[in-house]
């Protein structure tokens, strides 16, 4: 048996580790209890935990989606083993049978049959799909019986599993005590409102899952290729540039922001100045100066890449890296002002007057106190920036156009959404599908600021949390 050929990308590694980061500070805030209260406030509210399992489900699609390889290509005897240019990863596995039931052109929805006429010997008919509704018979008077059976099995066999699946993640989790003061409702976070939500998606996934392989569910495109596919294969993309993006503009905002506030004088004046320049600078025409330089530099250097997904990838990672150099200048304003008021405090002033440095002042005593606008930006900035790849691939500097992107779709989608009859289901999917991504983000992003922000005054809880159920 010949092994495939691991790949690790970069936007691979990145996405990783913010894996592994996110396990870290679950384990810190497990065992910290002022963080572990902190954050039962943001689960408290049911808004926030379903928004928590939506972004659960996308983000575990993505990790699939980040798991690359090359497969290893048959060989004659003694000869060296080559492995296939195509890099796939672990959902174009899980999704073989969308990729390899491509059809010719356009179809619609859950059709059976293309969307243009087409010529079958003398007489122009709408001709059966190769693949979509292939295994019907009679496909004008089986299709629609045979979509609601599929969809309806899918939806019971899906909600049953996934109600089941979480059941026994409960059980196993919070024990026997645990799991009855959960379904009674007497824990602090509403767990009932939870197991509903991961319900509603087993269901909808258990359709999918039932209907995918026999029809396309949200049709095809213009090539053939299927729309679902494509729009899954976005969710990572929207992760990334969201995430990394985002932690790109850390070190400079935090950094900049704390020395300018903290030592005030010509350092908060020339920070306060390259910032006030940043913002004078319209951001998609610096965005665009920047990408298309980066481009040159891809161009010139193909001899860096063994496959194309490789330098597709090094140019979202880049982007990424551009959007975060870029956009720090908000985040930048509120660590300064922070600072500037927490460099007064009782606390600080006794440091300052027994001799301590000033940079360890800065790590030990202000950065902690700002890392809840750190917290509060970053979930605030995500959805922000996945609405941004959209606007930037739109207009030609997004990510590269062989690499599946929200943006990408709805930039394809232009001219379908001119033409009669009207292609709709593509820019339909890639709306859907990224508006669902944003709207869950915002939502947890409101939890967060809620349960972080001092100054917030909209949380209230929905009843009194006893000391035992606040502490875990």
């Amino acid at each position: 048996m010949m092994w495939p050929k691991l790949v690790l990308l970069w936007s691979d590694v990145a996405v990783l580790l913010l894996v592994v980061a996110l396990g870290f500070v679950a384990w810190r805030v497990r065992g910290d209890a002022q963080r572990r209260r902190d954050w039962l406030k943001v689960f408290r509210q049911p808004a926030a935990l379903c928004s928590a399992v939506v972004l659960g489900v996308f983000l575990l699609v993505a990790v699939a989606d980040s798991l690359h390889f090359r497969r290893a290509l048959p060989t004659a005897g003694g000869n060296a083993v080559a492995y296939a240019t195509r890099v796939e990863s672990g959902l174009d596995v899980v999704l073989d049978p969308l990729v390899r039931g491509r059809e010719v052109t356009y179809s619609a929805p859950l059709a059976s049959r293309a969307f243009a006429k087409a010529t079958v010997g003398t007489e122009r008919v709408y001709p059966r799909l190769l693949h979509g509704g292939a295994h019907l018979v009679d496909d004008t008077t089986e299709r629609t019986g045979d979509v609601l059976v599929r969809a309806l099995g899918g939806l019971v066999a899906g909600a049953v599993a996934a109600g089941a699946f979480a059941l026994a993640v409960g059980w196993l989790a919070m024990g026997r005590a645990g799991f009855g003061r959960a379904r009674r409702g007497e824990t602090a976070v509403p767990w009932g409102t939870a197991l509903l939500t991961v319900t509603v998606l087993g269901a909808l996934v258990g359709a999918v899952v039932s209907l995918a392989p026999h029809y396309h569910v949200l049709g095809t495109d213009r090539t053939g290729n299927d729309v679902l596919y494509q729009a899954l294969k976005s969710v990572r993309t929207a992760f990334v540039i969201g995430t990394l993006s985002t932690l790109a503009t850390l070190p400079l905002a935090v950094g900049l922001g704390i020395v300018a506030g903290y030592f005030r004088g010509w350092v908060d004046e020339a920070v306060q100045y390259l910032y006030t320049v940043l913002s004078s600078i319209p951001n998609v025409l610096l965005i665009a100066a920047c990408v298309l330089m980066m481009q040159v530099f891809l161009d010139t250097h193909p001899e860096l890449f063994e496959t194309g997904a490789e330098r597709a990838d090094l140019r979202l990672f880049l982007l990424c890296v551009i959007l975060g150099l870029t956009g720090w200048a908000g985040l930048c304003r509120l660590v300064r002002a922070e600072t500037l008021k927490l460099r007064e405090l009782e606390y600080v002033q006794a440091a300052t007057a027994f001799g301590v440095g000033p940079w360890r002042i800065m790590a030990r005593h202000v950065f902690p106190n700002v890392v809840h606008l750190v917290v509060i930006s970053t979930v605030l900035d995500f959805s922000a920036l996945v609405l941004y790849e959209a606007v930037l691939s739109y207009v030609g500097v997004g990510v590269d156009p062989t690499m599946n992107s929200f943006g990408g779709m709805i930039n394809l989608a232009r001219s379908e959404m001119s033409r009669d009859p009207v292609v709709w289901w593509s820019f339909a999917a890639a709306f859907g599908f990224m508006v669902s991504l944003v709207l869950v983000a915002n939502l947890f992003a409101d939890g967060v600021r809620d349960a972080f922000d001092p100054r917030a005054r909209v949380f209230r809880a929905r009843r009194p949390v006893s000391a035992k159920e606040a502490g875990g």
